[in-house]
């Protein structure tokens, strides 16, 4: 018979507690069941394990298993709560890439909500544009992305979020404004263009055109609302991003074809089932954006 985690802690019960009875409480066993385990256990070590039947007083071979058993049974105890913390999305890690609009706006709020529920899951953010938040993912570098699948062909699995209504951003002073809601792509010829991969990735051929003829293209957003904020030009960017602007000098218009837009999903792979961490945190952004429609 081969010597089993539960004669190890029986043994320590009984070896603490000096007696069979309060080992017997301590461990919601009867006396008799403890009594037969330290048996079986005294029988495969062919030692005794206490110099006396009152089980009061160690053997040096009880000695060194108690000392050993405890070890054993502390890093065994860890162990199997680490396997249910983790099987419980109450630990593990998540590594999550967003595009810059939502890692700004929306994922604070999402990860404070998470971590007041889950404060020992350990969160890795990271913001980069959809192309490069797919190639993560292919790779497996993250776990979840929150980007737009439009004009890539994927295999993943996705799941809707929101969709993100294209517009201008101009400078306070440009005289696009009283547009407002007239203006067309045609108001757009005799402004100086800043392409942007979003703008780039919208298939109207009015705005492919104004993009053919556009001396200059800027890839991250913080730079490109500088350069906006500089009255260097105009850009088109989704909405959402006019959260990022913290700035009274810019203004964002909406474009007339409401249905240019930006469709935002929550991206995994789909032959590899998430962590229940991952797991977790992904039903949190569903519920957030839900919440807030």
């Amino acid at each position: 018979m081969q010597i089993k985690i539960e004669m190890l802690r029986c043994f320590v019960a009984v070896a603490r507690t000096g007696n069979l009875s309060d080992a017997a409480e301590v461990l919601g066993r009867t006396p008799s069941a403890l009594s037969m385990m330290l048996k079986q256990l005294e029988e495969n070590l062919g030692q005794s394990l206490f110099e006396t039947d009152r089980k009061n007083r160690l053997s040096a071979l009880g000695s060194f298993v108690l000392e050993q058993a405890e070890r054993e049974l502390y890093q065994f105890d860890g162990m199997v709560q680490d396997i249910v913390n983790f099987a419980k999305a109450k630990s593990g890690k998540v590594r999550l890439a967003a595009v810059p609009s939502v890692a700004s706006t929306i994922m604070p709020e999402v990860i404070a909500r998470f971590l007041s529920m889950r404060p020992d899951v350990h969160i890795e953010l990271r913001d980069m544009d959809s192309a490069s938040i797919l190639r993560e993912l292919e790779k497996d570098r993250i776990d979840l992305g929150i980007a737009s699948t439009q004009g890539h062909a994927t295999s993943f699995h996705t799941q809707p979020l929101f969709s993100d209504r294209f517009g201008i951003l101009c400078h306070r002073s440009s005289g696009l404004l009283q547009k407002g809601q007239d203006l067309n792509w045609e108001d757009l010829r005799e402004e100086r263009l800043i392409a942007n991969n979003l703008s780039q990735s919208i298939q109207v051929p009015a705005c492919q055109r104004l993009h053919a003829k556009a001396g200059l293209k800027v890839h991250n957003i913080t730079s490109l609302i500088a350069m906006v904020r500089s009255q260097i030009g105009i850009t088109i960017l989704p909405d959402t991003t006019t959260q990022m602007l913290n700035t009274d000098e810019i203004n964002f218009i909406p474009l007339p074809d409401t249905s240019i837009q930006r469709e935002i999903q929550i991206i995994r792979k789909s032959e590899t089932p998430p962590s229940p961490a991952a797991q977790a945190l992904e039903q949190t952004i569903l519920t957030f954006v839900q919440d807030n429609k």
